[in-house]
């Protein structure tokens, strides 16, 4: 059976990194916009649309700690110029000067390049967003070698898959498809030896497409990025469609406020570019795990139940969170179940702002009693629910 060469590995790992910062690219793009950064500007009795002040963000940058200081800010911002994500309103600078110019994402006027590469990256997403979807996903936990794997699944039933959704015509087309994306580093045999095949080798997603990303990330680009932790999406994300038969992509209008724009949906095996290659056929979204390779620790240091949550005098407060979320969630995770507990929080997210903390538990969700469901429940009710979240959470009385 053929392994992978170093070569293909070094390949691979390039466009995962790649991805990456379209990914943290397209956060921030998001995030920017509900920020408010990014407006109609006038300068020299011309209007720029969709655009900011180069100055004014990297001050966001430092105070939402997403650098450090003005040259690390500097520096991921031109990471994002080198990579095609930003640029100068007149390209008439090719790096970016921490002053008063005007600099735009390309998604928001149209220039950024739909690439092959972009194409598969976005073919792996849409496939990626439709298996976590489903209530019977061929992603399951699997054990190889004592280690165990989370959101995986076996070359054969991916096959079966893509056949049974229209997403190929036939075995040898989802092959290719699998290639495609194992050689952009999106999918990956869980112990990175072997390339796609028809066959029960277990591979996983390499790209985990919900994470929130940090974008002094970007500057670790030689060394490959640990998966998260979380065996799920590590941060509860908001819900992109309300009608799952549909692709889309996230747009945003002249007044600034993120809508959802319905894209054409694939009717045949044609490329948008009019390639015949069965990769690019799909209209993905561009929003945003291989996911963690064990089962987090709990951060409870004991079992509780619902009686004792609920006895009288019990040493538990509850307390009423109202959480906005923002382009790329809410920003905490959800474990456990009858009850469930805040596993993780975000430093730097809605909920940590509204004052969120690990180890509360959850009463209720938008008014809805939850202390009787598990974790994959309430996380449905949370993403499927409003942008703002009305939580009720008890927390033990120190």
């Amino acid at each position: 059976m053929e392994s992978l060469s170093s070569s293909l590995k070094k390949k691979a790992t390039e466009q995962h990194y790649r991805a990456e910062v379209m990914i943290a690219g397209e956060q921030l793009r998001l995030r920017l916009h509900d920020g408010k950064l990014i407006k109609d500007r006038r300068y020299h009795l011309r209007t720029y649309p969709n655009c900011f002040v180069a100055k004014e963000l990297t001050d966001w940058l430092i105070d939402h700690k997403e650098a450090p200081d003005r040259e690390t800010g500097i520096r991921l911002m031109q990471k994002l110029m080198d990579h095609y994500i930003i640029h100068h309103v007149c390209d008439e600078h090719s790096d970016y000067k921490d002053a008063k110019l005007l600099y735009r994402f390309r998604k928001d006027d149209g220039t950024f390049p739909l690439s092959k590469d972009v194409k598969v990256f976005m073919r792996g997403q849409s496939l990626y967003e439709k298996l976590v979807s489903m209530e019977e996903s061929i992603l399951k936990v699997r054990e190889e070698n004592s280690v165990k794997y989370q959101r995986t699944f076996l070359g054969c039933e991916m096959i079966d898959w893509l056949i049974q959704e229209g997403e190929a015509e036939n075995r040898k087309e989802a092959v290719e498809l699998g290639r495609a994306l194992l050689e952009h580093g999106i999918i990956q045999h869980v112990s990175n030896r072997h390339h796609f095949f028809d066959s029960d080798i277990v591979y996983q997603f390499w790209i985990n497409f919900r994470r929130r990303c940090r974008l002094t990330e970007l500057l670790n680009e030689n060394s490959s990025r640990t998966l998260s932790e979380s065996p799920d999406s590590p941060f509860c994300l908001r819900k992109l469609n309300s009608d799952p038969g549909n692709t889309s992509f996230l747009s945003v209008q002249t007044n600034k406020e993120i809508k959802i724009v319905s894209a054409v949906r694939r009717s045949s095996i044609t490329s948008l570019a009019g390639n015949s290659n069965p990769y690019f056929s799909t209209t993905p979204t561009l929003v945003f795990p291989p996911v963690a390779e064990c089962n987090p620790k709990s951060v409870l240091k004991r079992p509780v139940t619902n009686e004792e949550l609920l006895s009288p005098g019990a040493p538990y407060i509850k307390k009423t969170l109202t959480i906005v979320g923002d382009a790329v969630g809410w920003g905490f995770v959800v474990r456990g179940g009858r009850p469930c507990h805040i596993q993780a929080v975000d430093p730097g997210g809605p909920a940590a702002a509204a004052g969120m903390k690990v180890c509360q538990f959850v009463f209720s969700v938008n008014g809805i009693y939850v202390l009787h469901l598990d974790y994959q429940t309430i996380s449905s009710l949370i993403m499927t629910g409003p942008r703002t979240l009305v939580m009720e959470v008890m927390e033990a009385v120190e």
